[in-house]
C-alpha cells in the first residue's frame, strides 16, 4: 500500500476556482436584485400607496360622542316624586359616505348629493315611516318622510358629519325589537336609550322645583355658556360634554344641583374618516345615573298651601272687607319655615302651572297665560306674577315693620319697656311751618300705650315719634346707615342664602328718599314699614329670627342628597348665618306685643306671634291716581316654644288680617297635622283614636 496520496490534475484546480467565481457571482446578484426590489418597494410606497397609508393614518383620529346620563329625581320630604326621568328608546343614525356622497358640476361649480345618494336617503326615509307607522303607537302623531329627511341634517346646519341624529323619541316595543333584529339592513341606524323628564301633575311647588330646558336651548345662562365653551378646548373631559338634546336645569332647584341631578355622561368614541363622517365605534363608555335631591317641603303641607291662596283669592273677589271686593287680587305668596332648622316646608307662588308643557312640546300653547307668572314670586319679582293693575310679587312691609321698629328703638335707647306713650292718632315732622302729618290707619286715637301695645294696635304715630324721628335726632345723617345695618341683620335687603338661583335682594327705597328728600323723612316713613319692599322668603326669615331672638337661620329647601343606589353623599342642617345680641326683656317685649287681633284664628290651639300688616301702593290710570293696599302677614306658633314661621303676602288684597292672615291659619293647621306644632302630629292622633275605636269594637 502506497504511503504517498496521489496529486491532483490541472483541470481539477480549474474547476474549484470556475464554481468559486460562480458562487460570488450569485450572491452579488442576488444582493443586486435584493436591493432592487427595496429600492422599487419604496417607491411604490412614496409614489404609488402613499395616499392610501395617509388617509388609513388619516381614519384613527376619532371624536367623543356623549350619551346622556339618566337625570335624578326631586322627591319631596316624605318621598313623593315631584320630578323625574323614565327611560325611552330613541331611534338615531350616524350618517355614512353611501347617504352624502357628493359630485361637482364643472360647468356650474354646483356641488349636489349623488343620484345614487339621494335615491338611498329617499328609501331610507320611505322604509322609516313605513315602519313607523306599521310597528309604532297608534296614538302618536305620524312623522312624514319630509320631517325623517329633515332629521337626518344632511347639510351639515345642526351637527357635525360625525354626530348621530335623533330621527325619532319613544319607540314602541315593536319598533325597538324590529329595529335591533334588522340593524344589518340599515347602516349607521342606532336604538338609544335616553330619559323623558317628568313633573307631578298636583303642580307642587312648580316655581320652586323648576324646569329643564334643552341643553342646545340653554346658552342664554353664563352656566352653560362656560360648559359649551369649555367643550370646545381639544383635552375636555368628555364625561362633561354635553348632548345638544339633554335635557338641563333652567330654573329653580332643577337649575340649583344640575350637576347633582345630571350625573355623568357616558360617552363613544367613534373613528372618522376625512370627509369629517363616522367610520365605527371603537369604545363606549356608559353613563352615570345622576343622584336623587330630597326637599324639605312636605308635599301635603304645600298642596294645602297652594289652596289656600287659591281660595282666598276668589273670596276676596266675592266678598267686601273694609266696603268693598278686591278683584285685582289674582296673585299670592307663602313661605312657610321651620324656626329650629331652616327646613322650607311649604313655599308657594300662585298662580302656578304645569311644568310638564317645558318638555312634552305645548309650552308656547300656554305661554300667554303663565308669561308673567312662571318664576317664583316668593323670592323674585321677575316674571313670577302681576297683580290687577301689575304690582310685583314683592311689596312694602307695612306694619310687619313694627316689632323691629320697636327692638331697634329699646336696643338703641330711644325709650324702655316702662316708658308711656299717648296716641292721639296724629303726628308730624319736618321744618316748622312745612311739617307733613302722619296718621294711624282710619284715624284711630289709640291713647297710652307701652311698646308692646304700639305693636299689638299697630300705632304709626308711635313709630314716627318714638323711633324714626328719635333715630334722625340722635344719629342724624347716619341714621340711615343704623337703620340698614338692623334691617339686614334680620334678614332684609339681603340674601336669605337659600338653595336656589335668582334670588332678589329687595327693594331698598329709605336710601334714595334720604337722598331726594330728607334723612328725616326716610327714617319716619320707614318706621312704619313705607320705606322698604321685600320677597316673602325675607319676611318668613325675618319671623324666624324674631322666633329665634336674633338668630337668623340660612333657609333650606333640600334635605339630603343620595346617589342610585340610595346612599347618602351629602346632608344639609341648620346654619346660623348670624346673631342679633340684644337684652331678653327687649325679646320678651316684643314677642308680648306680636298680639294683633286676627279673627281667623279664633278657636286656634296654641298661643302664637303674629302681626299683621297693610302696605300701601300707588297706580295711576285716566281718572288720576289710586292708592290701593296689599295685605301682609308674618306668625310664629307656638309662642314661647317656636316651631314654625309663616310669611304670606296677597298683592291688592286689601288688609293683612282679612287677606293674607286666612291663609297663614290653613298653613299653621296643616303643618299642625303632620309635624305637630306641639311636636305630635294630630293625623297620628286621630290614627290612633281610630284605631283603639276599632279595637273596642
Amino acid at each position: 500500500m502506497s504511503l504517498f496520496r496521489k496529486q491532483g490534475s490541472p483541470s481539477d484546480e480549474t474547476n474549484r476556482k470556475s464554481t468559486l467565481a460562480l458562487r460570488i457571482n450569485v450572491f452579488f446578484f442576488s444582493t443586486f436584485v435584493i436591493f432592487c426590489v427595496i429600492i422599487i418597494r419604496l417607491a411604490v410606497l412614496q409614489f404609488v400607496e402613499g395616499p392610501t397609508l395617509t388617509e388609513v393614518e388619516a381614519n384613527r383620529d376619532t371624536k367623543d360622542v356623549p350619551l346622556a346620563a339618566m337625570r335624578g329625581s326631586i322627591l319631596a320630604a316624605g318621598g313623593e316624586k315631584i320630578a323625574y326621568s323614565t327611560p325611552v328608546q330613541s331611534l338615531y343614525i350616524t350618517l355614512t359616505k353611501e347617504y352624502t356622497e357628493k359630485k361637482t358640476d364643472k360647468t356650474t361649480e354646483v356641488t349636489d348629493f349623488t343620484p345614487e345618494a339621494k335615491a338611498k336617503v329617499d328609501k331610507l326615509a320611505a322604509d322609516l315611516v313605513d315602519k313607523f307607522n306599521e310597528l309604532g303607537d297608534s296614538s302618536e302623531e305620524k312623522l312624514t318622510v319630509e320631517q325623517v329627511k329633515e332629521s337626518f341634517d344632511l347639510n351639515f346646519r345642526k351637527y357635525n358629519g360625525y354626530t348621530p341624529r335623533r330621527i325619532k323619541v319613544g319607540l314602541s316595543t315593536k319598533e325597538v325589537a324590529y329595529f335591533m333584529e334588522h340593524k344589518d339592513e340599515y347602516p349607521g341606524l342606532e336604538v338609544v336609550e335616553e330619559n323623558v323628564r317628568h313633573y307631578d301633575k298636583d303642580t307642587v311647588a312648580v316655581q320652586t322645583v323648576g324646569y329643564v330646558k334643552l341643553f342646545k336651548n340653554s346658552n342664554s345662562l353664563p352656566i352653560y355658556q362656560n360648559i359649551l365653551n369649555a367643550m370646545k378646548k381639544k383635552d375636555s373631559n368628555p364625561g362633561l360634554m354635553y348632548k345638544d338634546e339633554e335635557y338641563v336645569g333652567f330654573d329653580g332647584l332643577e337649575r340649583q344641583y344640575q350637576r347633582e341631578l345630571r350625573g355623568q355622561n357616558g360617552y363613544l368614541v367613534i373613528s372618522i374618516n376625512p370627509q369629517n363622517m363616522a367610520d365605527k365605534i371603537e369604545k363606549v363608555v356608559p353613563p352615570v345615573k345622576g343622584n336623587d335631591i330630597w326637599m324639605t317641603t312636605n308635599k301635603n303641607v304645600q298642596l294645602k298651601t297652594q289652596q289656600a291662596i287659591t281660595d282666598q283669592i276668589k273670596w276676596l273677589h266675592t266678598h267686601a272687607v273694609q266696603g268693598k271686593t278686591h278683584p285685582n287680587a289674582i296673585t299670592g305668596y307663602a313661605v312657610a319655615m321651620e324656626v329650629d332648622t331652616g327646613n322650607i316646608v311649604a313655599m308657594a307662588s300662585m298662580p302656578d302651572y304645569d311644568t310638564n308643557a317645558w318638555v312634552n312640546g305645548n309650552i308656547m300653547e300656554i305661554w300667554d297665560a303663565i308669561q308673567n307668572n312662571y318664576q317664583n314670586g316668593t323670592i323674585t319679582p321677575i316674571m313670577a306674577g302681576r297683580s290687577g293693575h301689575g304690582f310685583e310679587s314683592i311689596v312694602l312691609l307695612g306694619s310687619t315693620v313694627k316689632p323691629l321698629s320697636v327692638l331697634l328703638g329699646l336696643n338703641e335707647g330711644l325709650f324702655k319697656t316702662s316708658d308711656w306713650y299717648t296716641d292721639t292718632g296724629i303726628t308730624s315732622f319736618g321744618k316748622a311751618g312745612y311739617e307733613t302729618k302722619v296718621r294711624n290707619a282710619s284715624g284711630h286715637v289709640l291713647g297710652r300705650m307701652y311698646p308692646a301695645e304700639a305693636i299689638a294696635q299697630s300705632s304709626n304715630v308711635f313709630m314716627v315719634d318714638m323711633v324714626g324721628k328719635k333715630l334722625n335726632n340722635k344719629y342724624g345723617s347716619k341714621g340711615i346707615d343704623v337703620w340698614d345695618k338692623y334691617m339686614k341683620e334680620f334678614g332684609l335687603g339681603v340674601f336669605t342664602g337659600v338653595d336656589l338661583p335668582n334670588e332678589h335682594r329687595g327693594q331698598i327705597n329709605y336710601r334714595k328718599e334720604a337722598k331726594t328728600g330728607s334723612v328725616q323723612s326716610a327714617l319716619v316713613y320707614a318706621s312704619f314699614g313705607q320705606q322698604g319692599a321685600y320677597t316673602t322668603l325675607q319676611l318668613a326669615q325675618y319671623a324666624s329670627t324674631l322666633a329665634n331672638k336674633g338668630e337668623r337661620i340660612k333657609p333650606h329647601l333640600v334635605s339630603k342628597i343620595t346617589d342610585s343606589s340610595g346612599k347618602v353623599v351629602k346632608t344639609f342642617g341648620r346654619e346660623v348665618l348670624n346673631t342679633v345680641k340684644m337684652d331678653d326683656s327687649y325679646w320678651n317685649e316684643v314677642k308680648k306685643g306680636m298680639n294683633s287681633k286676627v279673627d281667623v284664628f279664633d278657636g286656634f290651639p296654641y298661643d302664637f306671634a303674629r302681626k299683621t300688616g297693610t302696605s300701601q301702593q300707588d297706580y295711576y290710570d285716566k281718572s288720576g291716581k289710586h292708592t290701593v293696599d296689599n295685605g301682609v302677614f308674618i306668625a310664629y306658633a307656638p309662642r314661647n316654644k317656636p316651631k314654625l314661621a309663616v310669611a304670606v303676602i296677597i298683592p291688592e288684597g286689601g288688609f293683612g288680617s282679612n287677606s293674607a292672615a286666612p291663609v297663614a291659619r290653613k298653613i299653621f293647621d296643616a303643618y299642625d297635622w303632620e309635624y305637630g306644632l306641639d311636636g305630635v302630629p294630630k293625623k297620628s292622633l286621630q290614627q290612633n283614636q281610630a284605631a283603639q275605636s276599632g279595637t273596642n269594637q
